[in-house]
């Protein structure tokens, strides 16, 4: 049985979601994501918290430059694939789980991640100048 960083069986724990809380635009579609429907059965965990450790496998620095996601069984996702595990828990977000699901889906949205990556901090300040907030206002 694969054990979980707490010691916990790996059955018996959620998604973690690892996402930078410093981002005001990740904190608002963190929170989106927090306010849907199986949204309990995932933890979010905010990496520019020194606090949070996402593992022995994914560096708080790498964490913060890439969305990652651990599922259940310890696997570790980034990108694309994080995303449509998360949509894959939500209702709400089956439609999208579905598109990633399509032969080349991922590929298409893992090109597209990677062309929002470089532009990620332009459009957080966008977003926290229309209001958006960051969840850690410290790091």
């Amino acid at each position: 049985m694969v054990e979980e960083l707490s010691g916990h069986p790996a059955e018996s724990r959620k998604l973690q979601v690892y996402y930078d809380g410093s981002c005001p635009l990740c904190s608002a579609e963190v929170s989106h994501y927090k306010a849907q429907r199986g949204a309990e059965d995932i933890e979010f965990l905010d990496v520019s918290r020194s606090e949070t450790n996402p593992g022995p496998d994914l560096t708080p620095r790498d964490a913060m430059r890439r969305f990652h996601v651990r599922e259940s069984d310890g696997s570790l996702l980034s990108g694309a694939a994080a995303f449509a595990a998360i949509w894959h828990r939500l209702p709400r977000w089956h439609w999208a789980a579905r598109l990633a699901a399509l032969p080349g889906g991922t590929q298409v949205m893992e090109m597209g991640y990677r062309a929002f990556l470089p532009i990620r901090p332009m459009l957080s300040k966008a977003a926290g100048a229309l209001g958006a907030k960051a969840e850690n206002t410290r790091k």
